[in-house]
C-alpha cells in the first residue's frame, strides 16, 4: 500500500437484522474465533434435512407411529428470542402427525421459559401466517408466573419442585422442535431445555438457575457431564414424558445444516456432539477482544448480550477489554439486571449477595446478574450499542459509538497504543476452549 496508510483486516459481524465492518489495523489483528457451522457444505435443502431426521429417528418410532390413537398432541416450540427456523420444520412435523393420525389436535406451546411474552407479529415471522391461522391449530403462549396454568410433577434433583405448563402434563403424547446451539451455562440449547425452563413454573426455573449452579465450574458452554443445571432439565424433560424431539443445527444465515429426531436425549446428545466438534475453536489470548450476539433474535437487548461475553470472557487476559457489538434497541430485558448494577456499585458486593442467596430465594434474572458480574469483575467491557448510553453507564461498562471509537478507549484504558485485537464474529455460536 502507499506510504502512510495502513493494511487493514476487515471483518464483517451481525449487527441486529444488518452486518457492520470491523476495521482492524493488520498488525494488531489477532484472528477472529469461528464456528465451522458458518462454513460447512450442504447438500440437501433444509426441507430435506428435516425430513431425513423425522424419517430416521434416533432410538424411537418414527412420529407417525406415535401419534396414533393420540388425538390431544401438544408441540413445544421456542420463542421469540431463538432464531429457530420454525417455518421448515413445521410443515414437515405436520405431514408426519396428518400421516399417522389425520384427527389429531395439536397444540404449539411457545416455550417462553422466563422471557416476556411472544407477540403475534413475531409467531408470523418464525412460523408463518399460514400456519399461525391454520383452524387445526392451537397456538398458547407460556406465561411463567401464573401458577393457575401449572401443575407440580415431582421434585428436582437439585431439590427444587419440578412444576409445569399442565398443558405439556395433559398431552396425549408431548413433543418438541428446537436448535442446537453452545448454551453459556446449560452447555448446549435444545433436546430436555423445551421443557426447564421452557414451559416449566417461574418457581421451578428459580431453583433450576440457583446462584450454586451457576459458579459450578460445569456450568459453561459446551459442558453437559456433571452440570447440575443439566441435570435438572433432562429429570424434568423424563418427568413430562417428552416423547419426541426434532432440533436442528443452523449456520450464521439462520439456516438448516443439520437435523436430529427422536429420543429426547440421544438425540439431543447425538446434535450436542456434531455442534461440539463444528463450533470448538482454541482461544487466541488477547487484551481486546470484540465479540457479538450473533446479530437478531439473539441480541434484541442486554440480558441475552451477556451470552456473547461469555465467548470474549474465554479468550480474553484477565484485566484486558471485552468490546460488545450488539443492537439492544429492546433495552436492557431485565429490569431486575438494570437495578442490580444500577443501584450497587461495588461489584463484589454483588457478587457475595448472590452466593449468600439460597436456591428457594433466587430473584428473577440473577443468573444472568451473575454472569454479567463475574464478567465485570475481571474485564472493562465497551457496548457499541443502540441502547441508551446512560443505561450502558448505569450498569457498570462503557459506552462507544462505534467499533472504532471503542478501539480507542480500550487503547487508553490500557495505556498502549498497540495490543492485540481476537475478534469473535459470532460470540453465541462458538465454543472457545482454553
Amino acid at each position: 500500500s502507499d506510504l502512510g496508510e495502513t493494511l487493514m483486516a476487515i471483518v464483517k459481524v451481525p449487527f441486529g437484522k444488518e452486518k457492520i465492518e470491523i476495521n482492524i489495523p493488520d498488525e494488531r489483528y489477532n484472528g477472529s474465533l469461528v464456528s465451522g457451522a458458518h462454513s460447512f457444505k450442504v447438500d440437501k435443502s433444509e426441507t430435506e434435512i428435516v425430513k431425513s431426521a423425522i424419517e430416521n429417528p434416533i432410538n424411537s418410532q418414527r412420529l407417525r407411529d406415535l401419534v396414533k390413537g393420540k388425538n390431544n398432541i401438544v408441540m413445544i416450540a421456542s420463542d421469540h428470542t431463538r432464531p429457530v427456523p420454525s417455518k421448515v420444520i413445521m410443515p414437515v412435523v405436520l405431514d408426519e402427525i396428518k400421516a399417522g393420525n389425520k384427527d389429531a389436535k395439536l397444540t404449539v406451546l411457545i416455550a417462553t421459559g422466563f422471557h416476556r411474552l411472544t407477540t403475534r407479529e413475531e409467531l408470523i415471522y418464525k412460523f408463518g401466517e399460514d400456519i399461525v391461522d391454520r383452524e387445526d391449530i392451537n397456538f398458547v403462549i407460556h406465561e411463567s408466573w401464573k401458577d393457575e396454568d401449572m401443575v407440580e410433577i415431582g421434585v428436582l434433583p437439585s431439590g427444587g419442585k419440578l412444576i409445569i405448563n399442565k398443558l405439556a402434563v395433559e398431552a396425549d403424547l408431548l413433543i418438541s422442535e428446537g436448535f442446537i446451539e453452545p448454551h453459556f451455562f446449560a452447555g448446549f440449547s435444545g433436546g430436555r431445555k423445551s421443557v426447564l425452563p421452557g414451559v416449566a413454573s417461574q418457581v421451578t426455573v428459580m431453583a433450576n438457575h440457583c446462584s450454586k449452579f451457576i459458579d459450578s465450574e460445569y456450568s459453561r458452554t459446551g459442558i453437559l457431564e456433571n452440570n447440575p443445571i443439566h441435570k435438572d432439565m433432562l429429570y424434568a424433560a423424563e418427568k413430562a414424558n417428552l416423547a419426541f424431539i426434532i432440533n436442528v443445527v443452523i449456520n450464521e444465515d439462520k439456516k438448516v445444516i443439520d437435523a436430529y429426531a427422536g429420543h429426547f436425549n440421544d438425540a439431543h446428545i447425538k446434535g450436542c456432539a456434531f455442534v461440539k466438534e463444528l463450533s470448538g475453536v482454541d482461544a487466541i489470548p488477547a487484551n481486546i477482544v470484540i465479540s457479538t450476539n450473533g446479530g437478531y433474535p439473539l441480541d434484541q437487548n442486554i440480558y441475552q448480550s451477556v451470552k456473547g461475553m461469555t465467548a470474549a470472557e474465554a479468550t480474553c487476559k484477565e484485566g484486558g477489554v471485552i468490546i460488545m457489538v450488539t443492537d439492544c434497541s429492546a433495552g436492557h430485558g431485565g429490569q431486575s439486571l438494570y437495578d442490580t448494577f444500577a443501584n450497587e456499585k461495588d461489584k463484589n458486593k454483588i457478587m457475595k449477595t448472590f452466593l449468600d442467596t439460597p436456591m428457594e430465594d433466587t430473584v428473577a434474572d440473577q443468573w444472568e446478574s451473575q454472569i454479567l458480574c463475574r464478567i465485570l469483575l475481571k474485564y472493562k467491557v465497551i457496548m457499541v450499542t443502540n441502547a441508551p448510553e446512560q443505561m450502558v453507564r448505569d450498569m457498570q461498562m462503557d459506552y462507544a459509538k462505534s467499533v472504532d471509537e471503542a478501539i480507542k478507549m480500550a487503547d487508553e484504558y490500557l495505556g498502549k497504543k498497540n495490543e492485540k485485537i481476537t475478534v469473535i464474529p459470532d460470540g453465541v455460536s462458538v465454543i472457545v476452549r482454553n
